[in-house]
């Protein structure tokens, strides 16, 4: 057990990472040694970031500060405190159940927990966080909760209605990442398109990207989590206008019958979905698109299940993702619906929809080969170094796989990669050789 370290245990999304290396900012500012997700907890401390968004984040979340009590038992932890969504929902029932836990945490009350340590929360400190990615990459959280109530859904009950930061603070946040060394750039939001609604009476996501874009040194933006219904058009034209805005959008649509889509409070139509692909994939040639889409919601025929599979053929989506529908306490689907698919219908319908998109994935994929594609290389990984172009997002799609016999390429830097061959996901590349003379491109361009 280390004296005065501080293990930092981050369960759940993106969003959460980032009040975690907030908070590790100021804790490593108070004189602390903070330690993120190492592989073996040892400090005499431990704060658990938690999720609580479906059952299996729940469980999950409740399994490790039930293991980190132990250790407090077993005389290995001297404090164990707990901060997220979870504590944020559950707060007095897990107070109850586990009396181990030093301090409780919302998702909004977190900043506490530095006084409670013995330490001033300084609101000047710069940068504001310490990046847990690696130095190239950083994730920007634009806004906190949603005006949303889909059915299924508990992030409002957890996070409250949609907060926007301000504008300044967050290109303030982006010159301060930049001057340490961050390219990347992926902005998060639980709805990204709302943006500004709040603070400005408008949507401002549009204007708020194409200053961010104009930041020198901001090499790549990336954007995640839109929503279809009044979605701001004159963001593509943001998007088209900067070359250092990758061609991605992620934007979660569900599913495309219009019962489910009614019982789902999705608040778009089927035809309206097609024509939003249609038209997103016409304004801006080339994007990539990654959406989430869920079976098995209260009401889903088979004659429903027959439509997002023949969707999801006709879209040929980039990059999806795919859950079956869990029954979520509070929501409206668990109080309107009764959960009445059984779950071998669920799992059959899942394994049936990401078989087709394999197929698809892998066919555009294949598409890659012979290309030249901008690649920025995150890490080495035995024989290879992994890398990804302008249409991956960290952690969650395809990589670049690049032979480290014969090539001597830098983490965190951009090269032209030739595509040579390419699997259901990721692809095989070697570099062009006119791309090796420099390992500090730090123009705005992005060649694909």
């Amino acid at each position: 057990m280390k004296k005065n370290c501080i293990d930092i245990l981050t369960m759940g999304c993106s969003k959460n990472l980032v009040d975690s290396e907030r908070l590790m900012a100021q804790l490593r500012h108070s004189g602390y040694k903070v330690q993120h997700d190492p592989e073996q907890t040892e400090g005499d401390i431990c704060v658990i970031n938690t999720c609580g968004f479906i059952g299996d984040a729940k469980e999950e979340s409740i399994q490790v500060i039930l293991e980190q009590g132990q250790r407090k038992a077993d005389g290995d932890l001297k404090r164990l405190y707990v901060m997220g969504c979870l504590s944020q929902r559950y707060l007095s029932e897990l107070q109850a159940e586990i009396p181990e836990v030093d301090g409780w945490y919302g998702k909004f009350d977190w900043t506490q927990l530095v006084s409670d340590l013995g330490a001033a929360w300084d609101n000047t400190l710069k940068p504001a966080r310490t990046l847990t990615t690696p130095a190239h990459y950083a994730y920007i959280k634009i806004s906190e909760g949603c005006n949303r109530h889909c059915s299924y859904c508990a992030i409002p009950l957890i996070t409250g209605a949609h907060v926007s930061r301000p504008m300044e603070d967050i290109l303030a946040e982006v010159r301060q990442l930049v001057a340490i060394g961050v390219k990347e750039f992926n902005v998060i939001a639980q709805e990204l398109t709302f943006y500004g609604v709040d603070l400005y009476h408008r949507r401002a996501i549009a204007e708020l990207i194409d200053q961010m874009a104009e930041i020198e040194g901001v090499e790549w933006i990336r954007l995640h989590y839109a929503y279809p219904t009044d979605f701001p058009w004159e963001l593509l034209s943001v998007i088209n206008r900067h070359p250092n805005i990758c061609r991605y959008l992620d934007i979660a649509l569900q599913h495309i019958s219009n019962p489910v889509l009614s019982a789902m409070r999705r608040h778009i139509t089927k035809d309206e979905t097609y024509a939003f692909v249609e038209r997103i994939r016409k304004e801006v040639p080339g994007i990539h698109l990654r959406t989430t889409l869920m079976v098995g919601h209260p009401g889903e025929t088979e004659e429903a299940f027959e439509e997002l599979l023949e969707f999801t053929k006709w879209a040929r989506f980039e990059r999806m993702g795919a859950f079956a529908y869990s029954e979520e306490e509070g929501t409206y689907s668990a109080e309107a619906f009764n959960d009445d698919i059984p779950d071998d219908v669920k799992d059959t319908r899942l394994s049936k929809l990401m078989r087709v998109q394999q197929r698809i994935s892998s066919e555009i994929q294949e598409s890659k080969v012979g290309t030249t594609q901008r690649v920025i290389i995150d890490r080495i990984e035995g024989d290879f170094y992994v890398g990804r172009t302008q249409y991956d997002s960290p952690e969650v799609d395809p990589e670049v796989l690049i032979a480290r016999h014969g090539n001597a390429l830098n983490i965190g830097q951009f090269y032209d990669i030739q595509i040579d061959n390419a699997d259901d996901f990721d692809l095989y590349g070697t570099p062009v050789i006119s791309s090796l003379s420099s390992t500090s491109d730090t123009s705005n361009h992005n060649k694909s």
